[in-house]
């Protein structure tokens, strides 16, 4: 029984969204710590002002501290092996090492253009921030040249890394979920067939159902 496990962030930050979404598949039981003292001050929180939608978390498991979504979540994995999801992290060396792959796939190559589009399609302007366009548009040409690589992978494969929900499809979720909220950026994923039945059967997981519905009843961000 896992106990003791304290997450510090705010729900609409997509690194807490992705730490909070690995917890809900496993089934485990957690305390969040909402950091939202910039509500009394009237200020901006520090992930909002610096620009960068994945905000920050902070994971507690005892003594142990880590401060890393992807590395959270392998812990969280390693961990807990039979509890909530068993496969989440793959059941072999190979079907890990899938997994891995793909994970530093969404760090370096996913993520980066699908950050920015966050901030400047779904943070902006509920901020009153001027939008960059160009940045808009040089990033919008970054994830499409990713999300080709995806449609292939996923006219083969139910999943990223095979037929199974894995961290590499959880990673993706909260990027994604800000980005297909807006008008602009849903084409990005809905103009691509496999894409489109991915985000759409991953996105419907209960996990991350329940990730959403905190979202919107404590936005953070935007309250």
């Amino acid at each position: 029984m896992a106990t003791g496990l304290q997450v510090f962030g705010q729900p609409a930050s997509t690194d807490v969204a992705r730490v909070l979404t690995c917890l809900f598949e496993k089934n485990l039981e957690f305390d969040l710590v909402r950091i939202d003292t910039f509500k009394k001050q009237h200020k901006l929180p520090e992930f909002i002002k610096l620009r960068d939608p994945s905000g920050q978390v902070t994971f507690k498991h005892g003594e142990k501290t880590l401060v890393d979504p992807r590395a959270i979540c392998r812990y969280l994995c390693t961990q807990f092996p039979n509890q909530g999801n068993k496969s989440l992290y793959g059941t072999g060396s190979l079907e890990r090492a899938s997994i891995e792959q793909w994970l530093q796939a969404e760090a370096q190559n996913f993520n980066p253009p699908s950050s920015a589009l966050v901030f400047q399609l779904a943070f902006a302007p509920y901020l009153n921030i001027p939008q960059d366009f160009a940045a808009i548009a040089e990033n919008e040409r970054k994830l499409q040249q990713v999300l080709n690589v995806y449609d292939e992978i996923l006219s083969k494969n139910e999943y990223l890394a095979g037929d199974e929900f894995t961290l590499a499809d959880l990673s993706h979720l909260p990027d994604s979920q800000y980005i297909v909220d807006t008008e602009r950026g849903r084409k990005l994923f809905t103009s691509r067939k496999n894409v489109a039945r991915w985000f759409d059967t991953i996105s419907r997981r209960k996990a991350w159902e329940q990730v959403v519905k905190m979202q919107m009843e404590h936005p953070g961000a935007f309250e």
